[in-house]
């Protein structure tokens, strides 16, 4: 059986045909419109492409936002246009297939649980980092949703009183110093500092400072500018704090880091778990979760969301009835 995964991310639609073993095996993109009627044109287009050419049987969505405990509605979403809509009746209708929302976080943490990084784990946390944070909590291989379903919502704790100003209307957020937006935004900040530095991110801002994107920083960082690295180490410092946070809340075995940004782990994940091992309440007198780096890398939510949605197209007669 085949289903379509749909990534939902603030800045790219990414859908995917998934096979059961979770191999991904036919994929499309488009931009992330930023309203509405455009983003479901998006989501129509993508899956309706991908349908012509696989017989597939339902869809899954991982939404970066807040998804309602019965997966049909998104509650709200920091970086896209949903507001409380009934998203999966909607396009379930449009594209005549079972549709299935999860957050993009609980996907890919599924999706490592079942298939990599993972697996076995009986208290695990998802770090996804991407356009801002993800995050998810694993109890025994099941999603913990909290009471209304938006737990748990990582990227905006609180980590800098009075800082940066984020989407979701507060400021000092995690995810707006650890994430491929803050990458950018440290950057700016730092060239606006070092204005007598000449490196290859300088040469760029001064012909468009909107050239300076998380993952050009990245590249120039695996190209040893040092203004990028000074970025990247500042990334690997929050996300440092950040897991030290949440492993004195939860304690877990596990942390998982996924989202486009863990491609570029090996110039920032060592000094993030040296940061984690300093930080945490007890340091030296406690065990340590293990931090390892998605093995489904920006495919996990993508993967998860249709294996959501084989799970739903098992239990849906073709009526559209659950059995």
């Amino acid at each position: 059986m085949l289903t379509v995964g749909v990534d939902i991310g603030g800045t790219s639609v990414r859908a995917g045909v998934v096979n059961a073993d979770g191999a991904v095996v036919d994929i499309t993109r488009a931009l992330t419109p930023g309203e509405e009627g455009p983003l479901e044109d998006a989501i129509t287009s993508a899956v309706t492409e991908l349908a012509e050419r696989h017989p597939v049987s339902a869809v899954g969505l991982a939404v970066a936002g807040f998804v309602a405990t019965d997966r049909r509605t998104v509650r709200f979403a920091p970086h896209l246009a949903w507001r409380q809509a009934p998203v999966a009746q909607r396009l379930s209708h449009r594209l005549g297939l079972p549709v299935v929302l999860e957050h993009d976080a609980n996907a890919a943490a599924l999706a490592e649980h079942r298939f990599g990084a993972a697996r076995g784990a009986k208290i695990a946390v998802m770090v996804a980092l991407g356009t801002g944070i993800g995050g998810a909590l694993l109890i025994d291989g099941r999603v913990y949703r909290g009471a209304h379903g938006v737990a748990p919502e990582l990227g905006h704790l609180r980590l800098v009183p009075d800082g940066r100003p984020c989407p979701c209307g507060k400021n000092g957020c995690w995810e707006r110093y650890c994430s491929g937006t803050a990458l950018s935004t440290t950057a700016v900040e730092l060239l606006a500092k070092n204005p007598g530095v000449s490196t290859v991110l300088v040469r760029e801002a001064l012909r468009d400072s909107r050239a300076i994107t998380g993952r050009r920083v990245a590249a120039a960082a695996r190209d040893g500018d040092p203004l990028a690295l000074r970025a990247m180490s500042d990334l690997a410092k929050w996300l440092g704090d950040g897991l030290a946070l949440v492993a004195d809340v939860y304690d877990p075995e596990m942390v998982v880091i996924g989202g486009g940004v863990s491609e570029s782990a090996p110039l920032f994940l060592d000094e993030a778990r040296e940061r984690y091992a300093e930080t945490i309440t007890g340091a030296g007198h406690r065990p340590l979760a293990r931090i390892r780096t998605a093995q489904l890398g920006d495919d996990a939510g993508l993967v998860g969301a249709a294996t959501l949605a084989r799970d739903l197209a098992n239990h849906t007669a073709p009526n559209g009835r659950k059995r």
